[in-house]
């Protein structure tokens, strides 16, 4: 089974050292395995709700498309977009926010956090806080759900976007779903392995802390951030405590097992710090040296980027078009000419027919009921972990397999694969009971 996974990019800056190796690099070896089916977006809607500078957002995300594209993204296997060329995105966030239970968006961390903050400080809850920063959970959902991922690689800050996505898209599934999961409930995957480097002084390589290297300076951009890497006093011919050594964790980001251990033998041995830090400087300067000649030459050709970025989104829309329309048929935004065309070729009047209603316990597991006509219960299901196991279930059962119908006194369950998965009420009688299996027969019969 192909897994697909989907991740977006911030648009609100310039990559640095830092962000390849905790994010671009391992993304991109990840997109090159046989059973993924990667998307990446450049995430500019989100970019508008913490920028407000126009020439910031549009230099951020020419500079980190040609980033990824320059560290070797294969966008015959991946698809790579920028989310504001998709716009079924802003349509399908309408549809969901539709669904979406303002207690939810309270509690989202970002909004909570500002309205904590201007309560301290005495100000009115919602003092700065946009509709962007508020509904931005809705996006992020509509981001994931448009194309159906199975798995979202996040930090343990955005976690709770993911889950707020499932919680969005189950209820979807309850409300128009018919019995059918609309949407795949998508997985967090907890990046615990994220490669965090240091920065100039030590701490957390990071912008706001103005303490980057540049990933695609020039060679003497490059040198020159590395000399200004904070050291201890230790003189040259002094042995150096290469696990407390800024200079040697980055160092270790990059270099292979062998590089590393002769290295750390010379800070043993008392190699000098500018020595060290020049090792440094031919250690990256050989693994970005090729990249930066391909980052410099896709930002001299714009129109070259924007054109893999439209064939991108051309590319994904191929998926979101089509879904979004069977969307829109699910919440009664359909065409009157099929609705007359419909009807024209019927020679029945249209009747009401059994369906599945999916749904989520307060525990957190997931469950079905199959109602017949007239809206009567003839099933609830047992409980399942996740709803992609209650949806094979009721998949199965749509697809018309020969019922293992087991009765017990006035009720009855259905069995597969040699257990229980849904249970009839109970029944004021037997007679009760044998036409409720009838009515279940025929719910669960083939259509012609």
């Amino acid at each position: 089974m192909t897994t697909r996974i989907l991740t977006g990019i911030t648009t609100t800056g310039t990559p640095h050292l830092g962000n390849y190796a905790g994010a671009i690099r391992p993304a991109i070896v990840a997109s090159r395995a046989g059973d993924v089916d990667s998307f990446y977006f450049l995430a500019d809607y989100h970019a508008l709700i913490k920028c407000d500078d126009p020439a910031r957002i549009q230099r951020s995300r020419l500079e980190i498309a040609a980033t990824w594209l320059a560290c070797g993204l294969d966008t015959d296997k991946a698809t790579f977009y920028r989310q504001s060329d998709i716009p079924e995105i802003p349509e399908l966030t309408w549809l969901l926010t539709c669904v979406s239970a303002k207690g939810l968006l309270n509690r989202a961390h970002a909004y909570k956090a500002s309205v904590d903050k201007n309560v301290e400080a005495g100000e009115d809850p919602d003092a700065g806080v946009t509709m962007g920063l508020y509904s931005y959970p809705v996006l992020m959902a509509a981001d994931i759900l448009m194309f159906n991922a199975h798995k979202v690689p996040v930090g343990r800050d955005q976690i709770q976007h993911v889950e707020m996505a499932r919680d969005i898209g189950q209820r979807f599934n309850h409300l128009f779903g018919a019995g059918r999961e609309l949407f795949t409930l998508p997985e967090a995957v907890i990046e615990e392995e994220v490669a965090t480097l240091p920065g100039l002084d030590g701490r957390k390589m990071s912008k706001s802390y103005d303490n980057t290297i540049p990933l695609f300076g020039s060679a003497k951009q490059l040198k020159d951030a590395i000399a200004r890497i904070v050291t201890d006093s230790r003189a040259p011919g002094e042995p150096k405590d290469p696990d407390s050594a800024h200079l040697f964790t980055l160092y270790q980001a990059f270099a292979t097992p062998e590089q590393l251990a002769a290295f750390r033998a010379e800070l043993l041995d008392g190699l000098a710090w500018g020595e060290a830090k020049q090792r440094l400087f031919q250690l990256l300067d050989n693994e970005l040296g090729e990249a930066r000649e391909r980052y410099h030459a896709l930002i001299e050709r714009p129109a070259d980027l924007e054109d893999i970025l439209l064939a991108g989104a051309a590319k994904a829309r191929k998926t979101a078009t089509p879904f979004l329309n069977e969307l829109r048929e699910a919440v009664g935004l359909r065409s009157f000419r099929s609705a007359v065309q419909g009807n024209e070729g019927g020679k029945k009047k249209a009747t009401k027919s059994a369906r599945f209603v999916s749904f989520r316990e307060d525990d957190g597991s997931f469950r079905f009921r199959l109602l017949d006509a007239a809206g009567e219960q003839l099933l609830l299901s047992s409980a399942f972990a996740d709803g992609k196991a209650a949806g094979q279930v009721t998949k199965r059962l749509q697809a018309g397999e020969a019922l293992d119908i087991r009765v017990d006194g006035n009720a009855f369950a259905v069995w597969l694969d040699g257990a229980a998965v849904a249970q009839s009420p109970a029944f004021a009688d037997v007679q009760a009971c044998e036409q409720a299996i009838e009515r279940l027969r025929e719910a669960l019969a083939p259509q012609d």
